[in-house]
């Protein structure tokens, strides 16, 4: 089966190494110089944030992806000799105020969320501030996601995959119920068996071009970034929605803002004093540097945060795979599995009609 994906983050890289894998023919089309957009520019964390408030279905994909990512972190060295730092540091999150819904969720999905006095939070880790209440999930892991980009780069090229950069599509040819082609602003026409859309935050404005509304919005994060002579932090840290992200190198990620500003993703000076208030205050030894970095991504934000995976039923060959919101990077092997049982009429990994696209 020939494939066209259009969108070449870590959701279309993904789907395009597993549909490569089954033996098809894959074309990625990227409308930037590759995966620049909120695969890069989140925090890699390989978990939802707070994962009991978020409905079922992202559940189901998220289990799923944190068992896949061990295994995708050793193919994707043997493939290509990158190790995207796969590292299962556990996270620690302060005092949530809904920590007795936590527990219960973990109980019910056998979990290991453990409740931690303040002893237990200065123990665990000496340098944080003073936090009276705590859950520790010691399996959550994060990588470090340009790595995670780049390994997918080389090893979907390995595998065939064409991998097409500025690559702008602005029109559709459809033959009925189906597409025929897709057409890109230098007037390249691109024919396949199926089309897919993993374009992020701008799924919607593909589909537009089709008359379909698919909520998918573009929500603004912005981040920073501090590098310390060695690391200091050993854990994922969270509270009050931000969060401190450690890397094996002594970088140490701060994030992020929730901004609805649409395609408009510049930084500000606001989110940059935010931030490092935000810093301080979990972690008082960060007030001794300054952050190197400041960048910002925009998120596709579905209703409830629960990604369309599936095919657009106007049309006989046209899927999706998108609108993952905060949790592109966390779900996408789990994701990016689904879509390809789907196309390729296998059996689902996970129930897909959460997923559906109406």
């Amino acid at each position: 089966m020939k494939v066209v994906i259009v969108g070449g983050g870590v959701i279309g890289l993904l789907s395009a190494l597993v549909l490569a894998q089954a033996g098809c023919q894959v074309t990625i089309l990227e409308k930037n110089a590759g995966a620049i957009e909120s695969s890069w520019a989140g925090g890699g964390i390989v978990s939802p944030m707070y994962p009991w408030r978020y409905p079922p279905a992202v559940t189901a994909l998220a289990q799923l992806a944190q068992a896949e990512y061990p295994l995708l972190a050793q193919q994707l060295f043997a493939m290509t000799g990158i190790n995207i730092e796969l590292n299962a540091c556990g996270m620690l999150m302060l005092e949530a105020e809904d920590q007795r819904d936590a527990l219960v969720w973990g109980q019910q999905y056998q979990q290991q969320l453990l409740p931690l006095s303040a002893k237990d939070i200065s123990q665990l880790s000496p340098l944080l501030a003073n936090f009276k209440t705590g859950i520790w999930v010691p399996h959550i892991a994060n990588v470090r996601n340009p790595l995670l980009l780049s390994a997918l780069m080389q090893a979907v090229t390995q595998l065939g995959v064409c991998y097409r950069n500025h690559t702008n599509i602005v029109s559709w040819h459809k033959i009925n119920n189906r597409i025929a082609a897709i057409e890109s602003s230098t007037g390249e026409k691109y024919t396949a068996d199926a089309f897919v859309i993993t374009a992020g935050a701008w799924t919607g404005q593909i589909l537009n071009l089709l008359a379909i509304n698919m909520p998918v919005n573009p929500m603004k994060g912005q981040m920073i970034l501090y590098k310390l002579p060695e690391q200091k932090l050993k854990q994922i840290v969270l509270h009050q929605g931000h969060y401190l992200i450690p890397r094996q190198d002594g970088h140490l990620l701060c994030g992020s803002t929730l901004e609805n500003t649409g395609f408009e993703k510049q930084t500000t000076d606001e989110a940059l004093a935010l931030l490092q208030k935000t810093a301080n205050r979990i972690m008082p030894l960060l007030s001794q540097y300054q952050p190197i970095k400041q960048w910002a991504g925009l998120r596709p934000a579905s209703p409830n945060g629960i990604p369309y995976i599936g095919r657009v039923p106007q049309f006989s060959n046209l899927w999706v795979n998108a609108g993952h919101f905060r949790n592109g990077l966390v779900l996408a092997p789990a994701s990016a599995k689904l879509l390809a049982d789907l196309m390729l009429c296998r059996t689902p990994c996970v129930n897909p009609e959460p997923y559906q696209i109406i």
